[in-house]
């Protein structure tokens, strides 16, 4: 490749601010930071241990991208108003709920999600270190690396307003109330009254979905179904073309049931929800509260497959 055609690369490197720079930002400097941090029990040493670390990958993974295109870092803050070029590779360096709101707003490209500190994460969506750039990027180039799809959910209101899911949708209220809403799945549908609805991706199957059935099924003290077993131990493929709704703590009574509180979601059966609930309800995913959509009183969502798909290099 010629140097021209390197230049003509673009790369969008990703990243986000450590739990140091959040809180300096808070509390304006870093011995208020500290002050505040040690008053709390935290490790402050581990703070900044965990701050140098990521700052060194970030210098380390952008000086190896700027040999292979020409680099815009970007800090998570700006994902949702920021226009990914539509011929772009785009680089997220961790954790994997990074990874999971970049791919969000992404279209077509595809993501090299990069595990900063690997003594530190697990990093299920983070399955590359700083130093293998140098040999990946030549393979990226080339074609040779292969990519694997994740199916996304989708939310979409009476409204228009649309919501995407990498991981999971909580449907419910705000605070600790109970959510009231009518569910209906196919031709069964039901009033409802519970501390609210998990619909999950086969990524984030083994995370709050799994929770949730852990739970319900240690609190039944019966003995598991083969499906909640499998879903427990595995989650189910992240391509999969389905989604799985899971109702928190339903509450039967007079005015609500609580049979319709587990199911499949594809292509040719969404779920629809519509609120009863006057105000605090809300729709949000990938456990960010601060992007998500108002449920108010008659308000509907349909909830299903999204059209498009997360693209990760591996």
């Amino acid at each position: 490749m010629t140097a021209r055609n390197d230049q003509d690369r673009k790369i969008v490197l990703v990243t986000r601010r450590t739990r140091l720079q959040e809180l300096v930002a808070r509390y304006n400097t870093v011995e208020q930071a500290r002050f505040q941090a040690e008053h709390l029990g935290m490790d402050f040493e581990d703070f900044l241990l965990e701050d140098r670390v990521y700052r060194a990958a970030v210098a380390s993974v952008e000086q190896t991208l700027r040999l292979h295109g020409r680099v815009q870092p970007l800090d998570r803050g700006f994902l949702p108003n920021f226009l990914f070029p539509p011929d772009c590779i785009v680089a997220v360096l961790g954790q994997d709920g990074l990874v999971a709101n970049t791919l969000k707003y992404l279209g077509e490209q595809s993501v090299i999600a990069i595990n900063p500190d690997p003594q530190r994460f697990d990093g299920v969506l983070l399955p590359f270190k700083p130093e293998e750039l140098p040999v990946l990027l030549p393979e990226i180039w080339r074609g040779t690396r292969a990519i694997r799809e994740i199916t996304m959910a989708r939310a979409r209101l009476t409204d228009g307003q649309e919501l995407l899911a990498v991981n999971d949708f909580f449907v419910g209220a705000r605070s600790h109330i109970s959510a009231r809403y009518e569910l209906q799945l196919g031709d069964r549908a039901e009033r409802q009254s519970s501390s609210g609805v998990i619909v999950s991706t086969g990524l984030g199957s083994t995370g709050w979905l799994r929770s949730v059935l852990t739970g319900a099924t240690a609190m039944a003290g019966g003995k598991p179904s083969k499906r909640t077993l499998a879903l427990r131990k595995e989650g189910f493929a992240w391509d999969a073309r389905q989604l799985v709704f899971s109702v928190r703590e339903p509450f039967p009574s007079r005015w609500s049931q609580a049979a319709l509180v587990f199911g499949d979601i594809d292509a040719s059966t969404p779920l629809r929800i519509r609120s009863l609930m006057p105000d605090g309800g809300v729709i949000f995913s990938d456990g960010i509260e601060a992007d998500g959509l108002e449920f108010r009183w008659g308000m509907e969502a349909v909830i299903g497959l999204a059209d498009k798909r997360g693209r990760l290099l591996h």
